[in-house]
This record gives structure tokens, sequence and C-alpha cells, in this order.
């Protein structure tokens, strides 16, 4: 049960501090207390834990122009921040978490500039029928987040710029452009300011959680680990990780997200695999990776491993039925 309540507002526009910032956040939560992080990454696209950066984002463009890549904890799908637009953070344990309460902080702080919001689909708030907030969760050892964006007057240009997303994820959504369906708060509430929000969202959470937050600042938590981490946020190999040749691939999209799987296939076994997907599990592609390395190359034997796998049952199915499906 959730009796005390922090508000840390980020003090650096840098992804990779930000993130290493959450981190550490989560890993100090204790029990029965809640911590809303509220802070802004300049001209950067983030992307889920295990997505194939190349693929979501045009990186020599945004590296061309000055911009950051940076990859969260986790699953979902890849966004653009840029200074107009605001980011959230619930840390909580993994016991207290209620993501319709956590929902209502954001639709109370919007709702006091007249906007009325919904939550869509797996992981979206929006507005007038279009998305402002894109929502992701992660879970480890009992500690839990949930973290999203705000557009507020967000770069919709550097948004369509530098995210590519499949033209079967957007098929599915009945668009034609990632810019198509989002929408910046300002368009719907002309007063509406990056810090006005922030306020909002501060009152907000006090109120819907009953209590009176105290303050912490990044600074006040573990510097060794702020460092390590940032380190770690801003490496080659936690950008784009280890690439494989791979000499086998397939890859669709699902109503839970799209996947593709690549692997080295050896003497008939499985030596290599890498799994990419948009899935807000951001454990499935572990669970993948380890249940396919060593495997038999052959239908039955890759799907024996899927199906062992720690996922959800129509997940599970459909990464079955794809496997099926191709000429093994």
């Amino acid at each position: 049960m959730i009796g005390q309540a922090l508000i840390c507002t980020g003090t650096s526009f840098d992804p990779y501090y930000n993130l290493a910032a959450e981190q550490v956040l989560l890993e100090q939560v204790r029990d029965g207390e809640i911590i809303l992080y509220l802070w802004q990454n300049r001209h950067t696209v983030v992307i889920g834990r295990n997505q194939n950066a190349w693929k979501e984002c045009r990186t020599e463009k945004l590296a061309a122009d000055g911009g950051f890549l940076a990859r969260r904890l986790s699953g979902g799908g890849a966004v653009y921040h840029d200074l107009g637009n605001l980011n959230f953070t619930f840390l909580m344990k993994e016991a207290d978490h209620d993501v319709d309460r956590q929902l209502s902080v954001i639709m109370k702080a919007v709702g006091r500039y007249g906007i009325t919001a919904e939550k869509s689909g797996r992981n979206d708030v929006l507005a007038a029928g279009r998305k402002f907030s894109g929502n992701a969760f992660y879970s480890s050892r009992g500690q839990y987040y949930h973290h999203g964006t705000l557009l507020v007057d967000a770069d919709m240009e550097m948004l369509g710029r530098y995210l590519a997303p499949s033209k079967a994820k957007l098929a599915g959504k009945g668009v034609d452009s990632a810019r198509g369906r989002v929408v910046n708060l300002r368009e719907l509430a002309p007063d509406m300011t990056v810090d006005g929000l922030g306020a909002a969202m501060e009152d907000a959470f006090q109120e819907v959680y009953g209590l009176r937050a105290g303050r912490i600042a990044p600074e006040e938590t573990d510097a060794e680990k702020l460092r390590a981490y940032r380190e770690r946020n801003c490496s080659n190999d936690w950008l784009y990780g280890r690439r494989i040749p791979f000499s086998f691939s397939c890859g669709e999209r699902f109503p839970w997200g799209g996947i593709e799987l690549e692997l080295q296939v050896d003497g008939g076994l499985v030596q290599g695999c890498s799994v990419y997907t948009d899935a807000m599990d951001h454990r499935l592609a572990d669970e993948l990776r380890k249940g396919m390395t060593g495997c038999s190359f052959s239908a039955d034997a890759l799907c024996c491993a899927v199906l062992r796998a720690e996922a959800a049952e129509d997940i599970r199915k459909d990464i079955c039925g794809m496997i099926m499906r191709q000429d093994l």
C-alpha cells in the first residue's frame, strides 16, 4: 500500500543521464513509496529494449543532425523526444502498481486544460482521436516503472524525419505516416506549456494518491551507479547490439506487436539467434533467444522452444504459427 510520495524533476537534457537516473530511482524505490520522475531529452530517438536500431530509426540522418540515439529498458516502439515533449515515469514496487490509477494522473493533468483524454490499444493515450502519449512498462526483482511521453509542442517535422515505422505497423493503425497519428497538446490547448503541464502533473499526482509529495533530485541518488549506467547507455554495444551473420530470418506483425527472428544455423543447429520486437513484454526477446539457441533447426523444435518461453499464450501461438509457415 502506497503511503509516501516523492517528485523528482530532471535537471539535464542528456538522454543517457536521464535514463540512468530513471534506473537508479527504480532500484532505490522503497516499500510503500511512489516516485513521479519528470524529465526531458533534447533531439533524441529512444528505441525499445528489443528493437533493431537500424530499422526503427534513420540513424545516420539523426547523427548528422547532431541528434542522439538512446535505448531504454522497457519494451515497445521508438519515440522522438525534444524540448517540446515532457517525459514522465511512475516508479514503485511491482505489488503497488495500478495502471489505471497512474493513467488517471495524466487524465487529470491534461483535463485542467479542458482536454479529455482516453486510453487506446496496448499503450497509447489519445485526445481528439490522436495520440499524445505513448506508454511502456518495466519490472525487475519486484521493482516496477511505467513511463511515457507527453507531446506538448514537439517538432513534428523531426518526428517524421527520424522515425521509420514499418508499413505493416502503420497499415494496422489505418494511417500513412508517423506524424499522421499524433497530436501536440498545444493544438488543443494553446495556452499549455511544458512547465505548466509539469506543474499540473505534480498537482494531479498528489491529488490522485492523496499524499503531499516530498522532493528528490537526481543528484541525490547513487552517483557511482549514475555514472556506470550512463556509460552503458551511450555505448555502441547497448545501442546497437551484436549482429550475427544470419542464415535464416522471418518476421510478421501481430496485434501485440511485430517480431523478427534472425538465426545463424550450422550443422543443423541454431548457433546464434537475434530477436527484434516492439512487444510490450521486455522479457520476450531474451526468452526466445535462450530457448532457440542450441536447438535443432526444424519447425517443430523451434516451436517447442517458443512454447516453453515465459510469454503470453497468444504471443507464443502467433510466433509458432509464423515459424510453421516458413519453408524449413
